[in-house]
């Protein structure tokens, strides 16, 4: 077998993606045949030995697993938590270690994609995948035209370029609106940051699709496995966004 490129392997394994991958690499996390670990160091997976954090690092023979979770508003979406409340990880368990793809915020809720197949992973989670996140929002009081215009005229967060993001109406009265937000990119709470700049109070955010994937009826707090279906569309859509 022919040397890989570490993070790729350790994504391979079911680990972690890619990209957090990398940070951890940078961070000193991981070790091959004792020695830390650098960016763009390459090994050979049969005869190197991967640690990370001390414990070795070996490709996940289990099954592969594919999670469409409803998080909860007031779940952390990582794998534990240092202030000791509630995760992602302590809802699902399949009897396979599977991880969260992208995050959502403490306050958010909706379709969460947890897997062990870390290069579908990684494909999904960078910006250049494009998988379009759907989010229904609902907002404080009757939200008028001039300001969804002003939503969708956001260009520019903390001095940092944005990606154009869909806002279209769903339903509005005197006490609250519902707006459908899209994002191709979503950079870390990029909702609420987009609302709070225009000056719109979120009271409800919810993911309700992730490219091809639909919550559909899924309660809060319930999970199930992806459908043969939803993974050959969530797999095509990924590749087609390769093209």
């Amino acid at each position: 077998m022919e040397d890989i490129k570490l993070q790729k392997y350790i994504a391979e394994c079911g680990l972690m993606s890619r990209r957090a991958a990398e940070k951890e690499i940078v961070a000193g996390s991981f070790a091959v045949n004792g020695v830390t670990a650098t960016i763009g160091m390459r090994i050979d997976p049969q005869n190197d030995a991967v640690t990370y954090k001390g414990k070795s690092v070996v490709p996940n023979s289990a099954r592969k697993a594919y999670i469409m979770l409803n998080k909860p508003k007031g779940v952390v979406t990582t794998m534990s938590d240092e202030k000791g409340r509630k995760s992602v990880a302590d809802i699902v368990d399949i009897g396979v270690r599977v991880y969260p793809v992208g995050r959502l915020d403490l306050n958010s809720e909706g379709l969460l994609l947890m897997t062990n197949d870390g290069e579908l992973a990684n494909a999904i989670a960078h910006p250049s995948g494009e998988i379009k996140k759907v989010y229904s929002v609902t907002l404080k009081g009757k939200v008028e035209n001039e300001e969804l215009d002003r939503l969708r005229a956001v260009k520019m967060l903390d001095g940092e370029r944005i990606a154009p993001v869909g806002v279209e109406l769903v339903s509005r009265n005197e006490q609250s609106s519902v707006v459908k937000f899209t994002l191709s990119e979503g950079k870390n709470r990029e909702i609420r940051r987009i609302c709070e700049q225009v000056g719109v109070y979120i009271t409800k955010l919810k993911r309700i699709s992730l490219g091809p994937l639909r919550i559909g009826d899924l309660k809060a707090g319930e999970y199930r496995e992806l459908t043969g279906s939803e993974l050959r569309a969530l797999k095509n859509a990924v590749k087609g966004n390769k093209k």
